[in-house]
């Protein structure tokens, strides 16, 4: 029944990204993204469903044109809730949103800061392969350092934090 869940939630968000591309040179298609997120949360044996299905739809509200209502109808209140700590409010400033997710990281839920450590640590990942198509240098770095700001405040996770910790301290020497 819970991989017909998770499978549910793959279906979904595939579709709703289904036009959506990575910023890598490869153009690769967006819902690598949220898998991978869920992978990194399966290989730490994280296996509540909910934060799962919420990690694969993590992306779903603010890139897409998904409603946390359509969520909940779907999904159910606890998988919409995670992925309602999770998104950011686009009408607020970039600049707004980047310092929210800093300052709010302490007070969300264990669910939605693990969700965020794994979306951080993919997102990480990705850039120590290869920097975005326009973004430069000092962009990458900015995210490197941007991102150690807001997983400071999500320290819930031995085995997160260790990856984290590893990624910071190989891109954020002598910076």
């Amino acid at each position: 029944m819970d991989l017909e869940k998770l499978l549910d939630s793959i279906a979904f968000a595939a579709e709703k990204h289904k036009n959506q591309r990575r910023k890598n040179s490869e153009a690769t298609p967006y819902i690598n993204h949220p898998i991978g997120v869920a992978q990194i949360l399966i290989k730490e044996k994280i296996d509540d469903i909910d934060i799962l299905r919420a990690a694969i739809l993590h992306d779903t509200v603010e890139d897409t044109d998904t409603t946390f209502e359509e969520l909940s109808e779907i999904f159910g209140p606890t998988v919409t809730d995670y992925v309602r700590e999770v998104t950011d409010d686009k009408t607020k400033p970039k600049h707004v949103r980047k310092q929210l997710q800093v300052d709010t990281g302490a007070h969300k839920s264990y669910g939605a800061k693990l969700i965020k450590m794994a979306d951080k640590i993919y997102n990480l990942r990705d850039l120590e392969k290869e920097t975005p198509v326009g973004w430069d240098q000092e962009r990458r770095d900015q995210y490197f350092i941007w991102a150690k700001k807001v997983t400071d405040n999500l320290k819930v996770h031995d085995g997160l934090q260790r990856q984290l910790q590893e990624l910071y301290a190989r891109n954020l020497t002598a910076k």
